[in-house]
């Protein structure tokens, strides 16, 4: 197995920005990511390429990753479309990493879009519906909202969870998209405040919930034996890791556990040859507040049952033991379902780099960092852990 590292990555601001095409979206996150390359990367060098999208409206669902590519300049390389509901760009990341790792490609490119402005919001609501199990939940009436309001109100009842304890996950990200000039979703917001916005689906309210984005976002990848050439400060894919599960909660063992996650979070963990102690920060799928409680336990930075003890402790702030979603989560950040994987790699890096785009959230003394990308409730899950280069 040859070893991959991350050389250059890019991103958009996350937004609603209605003006503006997936191709002029793919066009900027692909400058930036190119700029990124310290010591340059000819676009024509770029031999695979992996591009994650929902095609939220099926504005183009055909030959989709050549069209990216031919708006990131990088006409030529073997593309293709990667959908896994809003873990598409954490997949295309994986194969990205594996066409490396296999020896297939020196060079390859992972990246998502989105573009949802395009769709009135009761669109997008059924179109987001397809990721979920069509047959037996959405014909039932249910909605992710519902689904994951299912979970909280399970995790309330088997561990006395509070819903004080979801909706401090939303308020903390809420805040630390405050110093995150690419968030979505810029202003404060106080617990009291918080807890009293209008239901969505008990226990969840709307601060619980992410909002529709624009966005796109792309990592340039690489041989590790070649990275210096690009750049004086590689990043290391030290772990890589992906599983599936159950569409509909109602077939899963506990709908308080993503298995998915504790699957791939394994792989990629053995891969690294480290434990969940070993991880310094992380950015998770948050799309519900509740999720981000659900990854503390299923990533293993804490025991079952005690993510609410956990959050309150102060352990994920940015100050705290273990960082969670330092950029503003898909709550702020914004989450444009195909760019939410790519998006999670590029803050990661990032932050690694000791590059964070304000002094104010860059964290200190990090070693490893990892990101964790939801499919829909948790049917598809890609995980990836990465390491600053000596």
């Amino acid at each position: 197995m040859v070893d991959v590292a991350v050389i250059g990555v890019g991103q958009t601001r996350y937004g609603m920005f209605p003006e503006r095409t997936l191709k002029d979206l793919f066009h900027e996150a692909a400058i930036n990511a190119l700029n990124d390359v310290d010591k340059g990367l000819d676009p024509a060098a770029v031999e695979e390429a992996f591009i994650g999208t929902l095609s939220t409206g099926g504005a183009q669902l055909g030959n989709f990753a050549p069209l990216m590519m031919e708006a990131a300049g990088m006409v030529g390389a073997s593309a293709r479309h990667i959908e896994n509901a809003c873990a598409s760009s954490g997949f295309a990341m994986r194969d990205a990493v594996a066409a490396i790792a296999s020896g297939r490609a020196r060079i390859a490119v992972a990246g998502g879009i989105e573009k949802m402005s395009d769709l009135p919001r009761e669109k997008n609501r059924l179109w987001l519906g397809i990721s979920g199990d069509v047959e037996w939940e959405r014909l039932a009436g249910t909605n992710f909202a519902g689904i994951y309001a299912m979970m909280a109100r399970r995790h309330m009842h088997e561990y006395g969870t509070k819903k004080k304890h979801i909706t401090m996950a939303a308020v903390k990200n809420r805040n630390n998209a405050l110093a995150n000039p690419k968030a979505q979703f810029r202003a404060p917001l106080e617990i009291d405040r918080a807890m009293k916005t209008p239901n969505l689906a008990s226990p969840l309210s709307f601060s619980d919930a992410c909002g529709i984005t624009d966005g796109a976002s792309m990592v340039i990848l690489c041989r590790a034996d070649m990275a210096k050439e690009f750049t004086d400060q590689p990043v290391l894919v030290v772990g890589s890791g992906g599983a599936s599960n159950y569409v509909a909660i109602h077939d899963r063992k506990s709908m308080t556990t993503l298995e998915g996650t504790k699957r791939a979070v394994q792989q990629a963990y053995e891969m690294a040859g480290i434990s969940a102690d070993d991880i310094d920060f992380a950015e998770v799928h948050d799309c519900f507040a509740i999720a981000e409680l659900l990854a503390y336990e299923d990533l293993g930075f804490c025991k079952k049952g005690t993510a609410g003890k956990y959050i309150e402790s102060g352990a994920t702030a940015r100050d705290g033991k273990r960082p969670v979603n330092n950029s503003g989560g898909l709550i702020a950040k914004g989450h444009p379902i195909g760019s939410t994987g790519t998006g999670q790699i590029y803050e990661v890096v990032n932050q690694l780099r000791g590059r964070a785009d304000t002094a104010e959230r860059q964290l200190k003394n990090v070693r490893y960092g990892l990101t964790q990308n939801v499919g829909g409730s948790g049917a598809a899950v890609a995980v990836h852990i990465l390491k600053a280069a000596a």
